[in-house]
């Protein structure tokens, strides 16, 4: 049996790595901050959408520039991973430090780039990506009630 950390690789690695997985290979992407049911239900649905998951979760730096507050990222780029890598669902975690995903779809070329609902396919440069060499790019609805921001904040009672 192999351990969850196995499936936390380096960027560097991540293409041989996702070449060796079974096929067709969903992709998604995020900070994955504070690992609630929503991130579950996201990733066991885009799971249901190929063979196998590759979760890219933006580094510390990265997702510090996404403007969501100071103090964010609560958990480590480091601690993150681990906690996706744990998750059935995923096949393989790795990280990107820009600010978008685009150069990884590029390295990777999943099969199927899942976002989360709020996202509009059709102005992400990877979906285009994605869809010009035959792939498909699907957003998916969010779990109502769940988001890392409202748990902050209901953690510190605002």
């Amino acid at each position: 049996m192999t351990s969850f950390a196995d499936k936390i690789v380096p960027r560097a690695q991540a293409a041989a790595r996702v070449a060796r997985l079974a096929q067709p290979v969903v992709f998604t992407n995020g900070v994955f901050d504070v690992l609630h049911r929503g991130h579950a239900t996201y990733l066991e649905h885009a799971r249901a959408l190929g063979a196998s998951l590759v979760v890219a979760i933006n580094t510390d730096a990265s997702a510090r520039r996404l403007g969501k507050g100071p103090e964010r990222p609560l958990n480590r780029e480091d601690d993150r991973a681990a906690m996706l890598a744990a998750l059935e669902s995923v096949s393989l975690v790795t990280f990107f430090d820009e600010d978008t995903p685009l150069q990884l779809v590029h390295e990777l070329r999943p099969a199927v780039l899942v976002k989360g609902g709020d996202y509009d396919m059709d102005t992400l440069e990877e979906a285009r990506f994605v869809l010009g060499y035959g792939g498909k790019a699907l957003a998916l609805p969010f779990v109502d009630g769940y988001s890392t921001t409202s748990l902050v904040n209901r953690i510190r009672g605002s």
